[in-house]
């Protein structure tokens, strides 16, 4: 004869059960519901003035006309420098069709200057030293902090894809932007 469970194991087992489904619901309604990639209802981008890599002060506003990837960053960031050749790529292959502006919102010229070394990058690299325009952004589209940041925006200097966290690939970055664009 089989041996049955007496009621207090039976009531151990439901409870583990009941615990264990409580908190797939709960990873799984967080992870449902991150901000990491959505598509806003769109709204015009704060506009910005920030000093570019070479010295020059590039103005948001002054770009409307053109499909821009706005994108948060910095240099202690793994994530961050893992997908810069992903936008790099985007800028150079796009031929000016699409801007890549890549706002480092921690580091000073110095040493951004430091990190690119000889190489130009045909994106725009622009300096964010007091983070304010990171923070403005961060408010906006209801990050809370977390980089890298990236944002498309429409030749209307609409915000119309927020990603926080980085890209898989450079194939995903493209993806994204045809999906949007």
């Amino acid at each position: 004869m089989a041996s049955r469970m007496s009621k207090k194991t039976r009531l151990t087992v439901v409870i583990v059960i009941i615990a264990v489904v409580a908190v797939v619901a709960i990873v799984l309604s967080r992870s449902l519901s991150s901000p990491s990639d959505s598509m806003p209802q769109s709204q015009n981008a704060t506009d910005f003035t920030l000093p570019t890599m070479t010295g020059v002060n590039i103005t948001l506003s002054e770009l409307e006309g053109t499909l821009i990837v706005l994108n948060f960053w910095s240099i202690s960031c793994d994530w961050c420098r893992y997908q810069l050749p992903f936008l790099e790529a985007v800028a150079k292959q796009s031929e000016g069709e699409i801007k890549v502006i890549a706002i480092n919102m921690a580091d000073n010229a110095a040493n951004v200057q430091r990190f690119f070394g000889d190489y130009e990058p045909t994106m725009i690299v622009t300096l964010d030293g007091k983070g304010e325009v990171f923070v403005n952004y961060c408010r906006d589209y209801k990050n809370s902090g977390r980089i890298p940041f990236t944002l498309f925006l429409d030749s209307e200097g609409m915000v119309q894809y927020v990603k926080i966290g980085a890209f898989a690939s450079e194939a995903a970055l493209w993806d994204a932007l045809h999906d949007v664009f």
